[in-house]
């Protein structure tokens, strides 16, 4: 089992893309910075990890989902904070005039500083003071200054203060807003969540490590409402349920960390919060988080729109309920399963196996189909449709090159079974199973394909 530490980030980056889990957006104009599309590899990856949040975030706790919209009315923003506050700190380098945050050039060249504890002083006189080149450039500091990180846009065909608005940076605002709605049509009681899936959009200074920190990414977030007494009772719920999600997922638990946030670094709302954090190859980073907001979110949006967001409890009396936020970065997630799958083993004849060891139940493909030869392709068609068309599983027909060479090339996709179509299949109806992980092969009938897959689902 290969470490995460020994992994060689580049190295997996390549296969992903070479693979064609991930493209280079814009790559035939030459691309657009850190800014990447999904193939259909990674889509039905997302697919199926969506499904699962949706089961166990959703279903399983009788919540209720809604999709609100990417573009709000822009006092959303004022009321939440973000138009004022949704800064990092900018720091020019004069001598080659870029721009980076303060907060990263930090982090890399000294690690032992932690900089979610320094302040926007202490940050500016360690990079002044102490940092002479970075980027492989010489540098001549300017001064730090807040960056916000929403993007502006335009409403309507004027292009003027009164029509600018901005794309969201986070799909919780819209949460809060329909609050009231959700109570109203679902009379729903407390406690309980709303989520929802959808873009999210940050102005990132210096996006950077791949799909780790993007400038548009996808967010599985739910809002837990509940009463002020019962939060942190549900604060400590939640985070236990993130932590088996992804391990349900297939996450190694020991490249899984809860880090509590320390008092310096919780926002001033907040009565709590811990991320779930997961070692990358260049080091921990903030897989997902877990938040208790207490009643800021609601109170601000009542006061900003002087309309009454209260909960009105069963004895008549009214209420602004304390929310507990688990909000999932899907794109780390799944930059995550991956890094963790990744192994390269060495076999018997020192000939290397790539392979993504993916969990049957978010494998882009789970099942390949294998005619021995092209004039078993009729039948090797015939199964794969038929498999294609009455089931749910994620299957592949691939009849070019040697069987060996089949398998080396699904093993690296991550497909957990392949089945060969030969001769025999013709007359006895029995194929043969393979293994990924293990490359063990067994004999099975064609009508026990499904129940024999069946096995694997969670």
């Amino acid at each position: 089992m290969q470490n995460n530490n020994s992994k060689n980030i580049q190295e997996i980056i390549n296969h992903l893309k070479v693979s064609g889990f991930v493209y280079q957006n814009s790559e035939i104009y030459g691309g657009l910075v850190n800014t990447w599309d999904y193939g259909d590899l990674a889509v039905n990856m997302m697919t199926a990890i969506k499904k699962y949040w949706v089961r166990e975030f959703i279903k399983k706790e009788k919540n209720f989902q809604i999709d609100s919209k990417i573009i709000m009315n822009p006092s959303v923003w004022r009321a939440s904070g973000h138009t004022d506050n949704f800064s990092d700190f900018l720091i020019e380098n004069k001598i080659n005039q870029k721009r980076y945050r303060a907060d990263h050039i930090v982090k890399d060249l000294f690690p032992e500083i932690n900089v979610e504890k320094a302040t926007f002083e202490e940050l500016e006189k360690i990079i002044v003071d102490r940092v002479k080149e970075y980027d492989n450039a010489k540098c001549d500091w300017g001064t730090i200054r807040p960056f916000n990180l929403m993007f502006k846009t335009q409403l309507g065909a004027i292009d003027s203060a009164t029509s600018t608005t901005y794309l969201r940076p986070e799909t919780a605002q819209g949460i809060f807003l329909n609050f009231k709605n959700v109570c109203r049509t679902s009379r729903a009681k407390l406690p309980f969540g709303i989520g929802q899936i959808g873009k999210s959009f940050r102005n990132e200074i210096t996006p950077r490590d791949f799909i780790f920190r993007t400038r548009e990414f996808e967010q599985m977030e739910l809002e837990f409402f509940c009463k002020e007494n019962e939060a942190d009772k549900f604060y400590h719920y939640w985070i236990e349920k993130c932590v088996n999600f992804v391990k349900m997922l297939g996450l190694n638990s020991e490249n899984i960390r809860i880090r509590p946030h320390e008092k310096e670094e919780l926002s001033h709302y907040s009565k709590g919060t811990s991320d779930i954090e997961y070692l990358f190859p260049f080091g921990w980073g903030e897989l997902l988080g877990i938040a208790n907001r207490g009643n800021y979110d609601l109170s601000q949006h009542m006061k900003f729109s002087q309309e009454s967001l209260e909960y009105l409890n069963e004895d008549g009396s009214k209420i602004i309920p304390y929310v507990i936020e688990p909000s999932i970065g899907l794109d780390r997630l799944l930059f995550a399963l991956l890094i963790d799958a990744y192994h390269v083993e060495k076999l018997a004849d020192d000939d290397l196996r790539t392979l993504l060891k993916l969990d049957y139940n978010i494998a882009p493909n789970q099942l390949a189909i294998f005619p021995l030869t092209k004039k078993l392709a009729d039948k090797a068609k015939e199964i794969y449709e038929n498999i294609l068309i009455n089931s749910d599983i994620r299957v592949v027909y691939d009849e070019s090159g040697s069987i060996g060479k089949r398998y080396r090339r699904q093993d690296a996709l991550g497909t957990p079974f392949a089945i060969t179509i030969d001769f025999d299949t013709l007359e006895n109806n029995i194929v043969t199973i393979r293994n990924r992980d293990t490359m063990q092969q067994e004999k099975i009938n064609i009508n026990e394909i499904e129940t024999y897959l069946n096995k694997f689902e969670k």
